[in-house]
């Protein structure tokens, strides 16, 4: 099958222009009206109903459509994975990730991202809520939890280690805890609905749980931001990712609560992506560029 015959049919089919599709491959806009006909005639149906004012899409150029992408996809991918195919890496990249995180590490690299990828868009969704990659069509995302999905296959950008850590000014007001079972008598800012967290110390030997048995959260959140704002702002103690807190410890506007432990559950940020969806030169740039700029060592534990 003719693959740029296939690609001038995508780029028709989003458009709505054979005219325009062409240009955008160098091709006039006979020579492109003559390779579309002639892939409609080796498929044997009509892709592409068309008048003297407008295009659309037959029902069999729709049900066509998906797999004519997945194809270029494929092409791409293998050149890609080869070094080779074009030298610009372009198309829409949907790219789902925590909020907290994004607000953090990823935002702030954008600007030379696009530089770098002058034809690539970016459609973010960010949210502290987990999302569904095959359901919402992402291409790629990042997450901080164990992945499950045998559907899904996943690169390490980063250890995630979880803290304790509350305000000066609130522990100057309640006292600092020595032990986790002295975190029972605290006010305690907790993460959704997640379980209590076991709590292991190297150095002391000892474990706990956060929070403490029989203990709730005063505090219940479903975003990493706001627990952060909150816990500064001196409203208790809390769990938080330690990539999440690392700027405002360097400043001082937080402190590391029972230093010795750390949450035991050997977290990981993750990029991952579909195991049914080839990975695109597009994907595998901002993979690449998000290790680079983010992970190996982290950027959160690099000198200043």
């Amino acid at each position: 099958m003719d693959t740029e015959g296939v690609r001038l049919f995508v780029l028709a089919a989003e458009r709505l222009n054979i005219s325009a599709a062409g240009r955008q491959l160098g091709l006039a806009p006979a020579v492109a009206s003559a390779r579309l006909a002639k892939l409609e005639k080796q498929l044997g149906a009509d892709l592409l109903h068309r008048s003297t004012r407008k295009i659309s899409l037959s029902r069999e150029g729709a049900e066509f459509l998906p797999f004519a992408r997945e194809m270029l996809a494929q092409e791409d991918g293998a050149l890609a994975a080869l070094g080779q195919g074009t030298a610009e890496i372009t198309g829409t990249l949907r790219f789902a990730a925590s909020s907290s995180f994004a607000q953090l590490y990823v935002a702030p690299i954008l600007p030379e991202f696009l530089g770098r990828y002058p034809k690539v868009s970016l459609e973010l969704r960010l949210s502290d809520m987990p999302q569904d990659l095959i359901e919402g069509g992402f291409d790629l995302a990042l997450r901080n939890y164990p992945i499950e999905e045998s559907s899904l296959r996943a690169r390490k950008l980063a250890d995630d280690l979880r803290i304790l850590c509350a305000a000066p000014s609130y522990l100057a007001r309640r006292g600092t805890p020595n032990t986790p079972e002295a975190l029972a008598g605290h006010q305690l800012l907790t993460f959704g609905d997640s379980s209590p967290r076991k709590l292991v110390s190297a150095v002391a030997g000892a474990e706990g749980l956060f929070p403490p048995p029989g203990t709730a959260g005063r505090v219940v959140c479903d975003d990493g931001t706001s627990m952060r704002i909150a816990t500064s702002a001196g409203a208790g103690i809390s769990m938080n990712s330690y990539w999440s807190v690392a700027p405002a410890i360097a400043d001082g506007s937080l402190v590391r609560v029972l230093p010795d432990y750390e949450i035991a559950d050997r977290s990981a940020i993750w990029l991952v992506y579909p195991k049914s969806n080839v990975l695109t030169a597009k994907v595998r740039a901002l993979i690449d560029f998000l290790l680079e700029k983010i992970g190996n060592p982290p950027v959160w534990m690099r000198p200043a």
